[in-house]
């Protein structure tokens, strides 16, 4: 998913408790046949495979808190969602562990880009497959493509495709992508997003292809593995493509299943019941610790390309005032956040980019924790306090209804302490714990049904910020707040025309200097990721974007 992919929010769903992963194949028996009338000679035992060979079989089950919305990459908008999609669609391009473009694990055979960078041709392998046996071809790249650009496509993604002037077929096995203006992000964003079966959704209008059967009932990708059930609440699951172009993946099967509390994920873990968990909250690193042999984990872990933020409805008219937003920021303990919610494993936020990022920019206006400013502050912008120590400006009491959601201990933690920060500046919180699709629901474009929001971009492997803070992300796309700023918009849609990356990284630079000082979010942390996975799991690569990273040359070695 582009810039914004969609919060950071565990994930994940099964079947039911008695489901415990397999360590491997499994072992047949034979009955002897009868001794001849001879004994032949012995014959040479079969060869051991290597210990260090990677073999089939297992069913790994992973948990997760929060529940998916729907498996087409073109309209859903939560990680939960996205992850599963990995699995199940095949993309042109990926990236790599330092996220640059690459073809390795993508449709894309070769790649090549025009001295203008206006023109992309692209050559897909040949014996890629839809899960049905339908083989993948240009025709289904070219239909997947036109979906984001007809006018009736009404996704949140269509700022990523508005750029395209128009995608071609040059002959089966080959495209040609022509763009209106140079545009950096592309090959690595753009070029992101599942490829549909032409042959099944051919016929469905773009009007309605968003609510289509196929997005929730059977999608059917290229992936490596294949969507098998989906039972609503409790788990998705999805099993091995043995027809899958790169090579049979490993796994027979994986299952998510979904655990809206994180306590329980926590019990499963040590009884068994659930085998990998990419949600584990800082807080409770040590617990896991202390039962991850005897339960035949590890922990793997890394800075999350992610960040955690509070943010407010700005069509709210107090909202609108960045003098109130900075305010806000000042009068919260940040620091306190990551050390005595988060036990120190994260660092404080500034801009809405992971210090990962090769654009991250250190150098930006900061509003460090102090209560008098924020107080003075507010003062300054006609709030005053009343008479139970609320503020008041023209009637108006100082009362924000903040939500985030249900099963993110740190994220529930933080809106009770919010509650009691802001309360000492005389801002009244009034935390809601939703659960996460109707949290994802209450902001979706043109319903933003909240006035407070903590929540966390999982960002993108390329630093573009326009998803998330352009004016034009308003109406349709993922600026949910409203956040508004002509000059940056100016910026935001000039670097993505500079193809010098260090000239670029400057630009971008300068855009999130702006983003600080208007504290569109009061970006809180960026946060210490933790991934209990099976002890015996070869193959796993930590990449901080993607929990599911080359996820079919994962295995389970025999114990």
């Amino acid at each position: 998913m582009k810039k914004s992919a969609w919060f950071l929010v565990g994930l994940m769903l099964v079947l039911s408790m008695f489901l415990a992963a397999c360590s491997g194949g499994g072992e047949t028996t034979t009955e002897p046949e009868e001794p001849a009338e001879e004994t032949p000679a012995a014959e040479e035992p079969a060869e051991e495979p290597a210990s260090n060979d990677p073999v089939t079989g297992g069913d790994l089950i992973i948990g997760s808190t929060g529940a998916p919305t729907m498996f087409n990459t073109l309209y859903s908008s939560d990680a939960s969602s996205s992850d599963i999609e990995g699995m199940i669609f095949d993309s042109l391009m990926g990236s790599d562990l330092e996220f640059n473009p690459v073809t390795d694990g993508g449709l894309a055979e070769t790649f090549d880009a025009s001295e203008d960078g206006k023109e992309f041709t692209i050559k897909i392998v040949e014996n890629a497959k839809f899960h049905d046996g339908e083989p993948l071809d240009a025709d289904d790249v070219v239909f997947t493509y036109n979906i984001p650009l007809s006018p009736d496509y009404d996704g949140v993604r269509k700022s990523y495709f508005e750029n395209i002037e128009t995608v071609e077929k040059v002959d089966q096995y080959t495209v040609k992508f022509t763009l209106k203006q140079v545009d950096a992000q592309f090959p690595v964003v753009s070029l992101g997003f599942g490829i549909l079966p032409e042959h099944i959704l051919g016929e469905v209008p773009v009007a309605d292809m968003g609510e289509h059967e196929f997005n929730t009932k059977n999608p059917i990708g290229s992936g490596p593995f294949k969507f098998e059930e989906w039972k609503d609440g409790e788990y998705v699951k999805v099993v091995a493509n043995a027809d899958y172009w790169d090579g049979r993946p490993y796994l027979d099967s994986i299952t998510y299943k979904l655990v809206p509390d994180a306590n329980a994920i926590l019990a499963q873990l040590q009884a068994g019941d659930i085998d990998y968990y990419a949600g584990i909250a800082q807080p409770d690193v040590p617990t896991v610790e202390s039962f991850a042999d005897a339960a035949n984990l590890r922990l793997e872990s890394g800075l999350a390309l992610s960040y955690t933020f509070l943010g407010f409805n700005q069509r709210i008219e107090k909202f609108q005032d960045k003098n109130v937003r900075q305010a806000i920021t000042h009068a919260i303990d940040r620091k306190a956040i990551v050390e005595n919610v988060m036990s120190g494993l994260g660092e404080v936020a500034h801009v809405p980019e992971s210090p990962l990022s090769w654009a991250y920019n250190p150098d930006v206006p900061t509003f460090e924790y102090d209560v008098e400013k924020a107080k003075q502050m507010l003062a300054d912008a006609g709030w005053t306090p009343g008479s139970d120590g609320i503020l008041e400006k023209d009637g108006e009491r100082f009362s924000v209804e903040v939500k985030t959601n249900q099963g993110n201990k740190v994220r529930e933690d933080i809106v009770v302490i919010l509650q009691q920060q802001l309360k000492e500046v005389g801002i009244e919180i009034k935390p809601q714990i939703v659960e996460f699709s109707a949290l994802i629901a209450d902001i979706d474009p043109g319903v933003w049904n909240f006035e407070g929001i903590v929540l966390g971009w999982s960002l993108g492997v390329d630093p573009d910020p326009s998803g998330i803070f352009h004016t034009k992300e308003i109406e349709a796309g993922l600026n949910f707040t409203g956040y508004s700023n002509p000059a940056l918009d100016e910026l935001m849609d000039a670097q993505l025309q500079e193809l010098d990356k260090e000239k670029r990284k400057a630009m971008i630079g300068e855009i999130q200097a702006g983003l600080a000082e208007d504290q569109p979010y009061t970006f809180l942390y960026y946060p210490e990721e933790f991934r209990a996975v099976p002890k015996n799991l070869e193959g796993y690569e930590f990449h901080p974007k993607n929990q599911m990273y080359h996820i079919n040359k994962w295995w389970l070695k025999a114990e």
